[in-house]
């Protein structure tokens, strides 16, 4: 599925930077950049939108404003530099909040909580008619070097952290990115893996043993960590 999106952003600077981290995710479709809310709600009225990426400070109506007077709720990633009205917008239950200037591993973040945790369809009823399409496998899009890689979750084994970074060891490779552990622990799903030490978070899939504060998997030895151990155990059900 292809989520449609907008961009309402009265900086061009900023909004060419969006326009650039859309084209980079495969999943998105961007149906139009507007500087003038009223003119993105014009647009909407006509064409169906899945998600907005919105400034919320903006010429004639701010984006708080714009979100109360939206037909439909679309879900929606407000992006400003004032860090001061990110309760305010957690009000109207947008999706995610997105501080400029904004880092394409902050914005991958953001739109991996819709492609790939999607909930039922944010735009109007016709927008979304037809037979129900199953849900893909969950994955992620990373970016290593100059090149973005997916990275499906069941072939993950563990991950290490290396400082601000992690190593993923995955089922065919093992890969070093500049994303750092509390990023993969936001986007993996807690029923599949459990972080059992401070630097490695393990897919309970792949434990072939527990023996003593290790646990061992196809792809090596992962330590537990003694203030993990008692959450680990108790995720697979063997406390005591």
């Amino acid at each position: 599925m292809e989520y449609r999106c907008i961009i309402i952003e009265d900086q061009l600077p900023a909004q060419r930077i969006l326009q650039r981290y859309v084209a980079e995710i495969t999943g998105l479709e961007l149906s139009g950049s507007f500087t003038d809310p009223l003119a993105a709600l014009e647009f909407m009225s006509e064409h169906p939108v899945d998600l907005i990426f919105l400034d919320i400070h903006l010429p004639k109506l701010s984006g708080m404003d714009f979100l109360k007077i939206l037909p439909y709720k679309p879900k929606v990633i407000l992006t400003t530099a004032f860090s001061e009205y990110a309760l305010e917008g957690y009000e109207f239950d947008v999706v995610d909040y997105l501080l400029k200037p904004i880092s394409f591993e902050r914005f991958l973040k953001a739109v991996s909580k819709i492609i790939y945790h999607p909930e039922a369809g944010a735009g109007p009823p016709e927008a979304h008619a037809g037979p129900t399409v199953p849900a893909p496998h969950p994955y992620a899009f990373v970016k290593s070097d100059k090149v973005i890689l997916k990275i499906e979750f069941e072939d993950i084994f563990y991950i290490k952290a290396d400082d601000v970074y992690t190593w993923v060891y995955t089922r065919d490779k093992n890969h070093f990115l500049s994303y750092s552990l509390k990023y993969w622990l936001g986007l993996l799903p807690e029923t599949e893996f459990c972080q059992v030490h401070k630097s490695y978070i393990v897919n309970l899939r792949y434990i072939e043993k527990i023996e003593g504060n290790q646990v061992f998997t196809p792809k090596g030895v992962v330590p537990i960590g003694r203030s993990f151990r008692e959450g680990f155990l108790e995720k697979i059900d063997m406390k005591g």
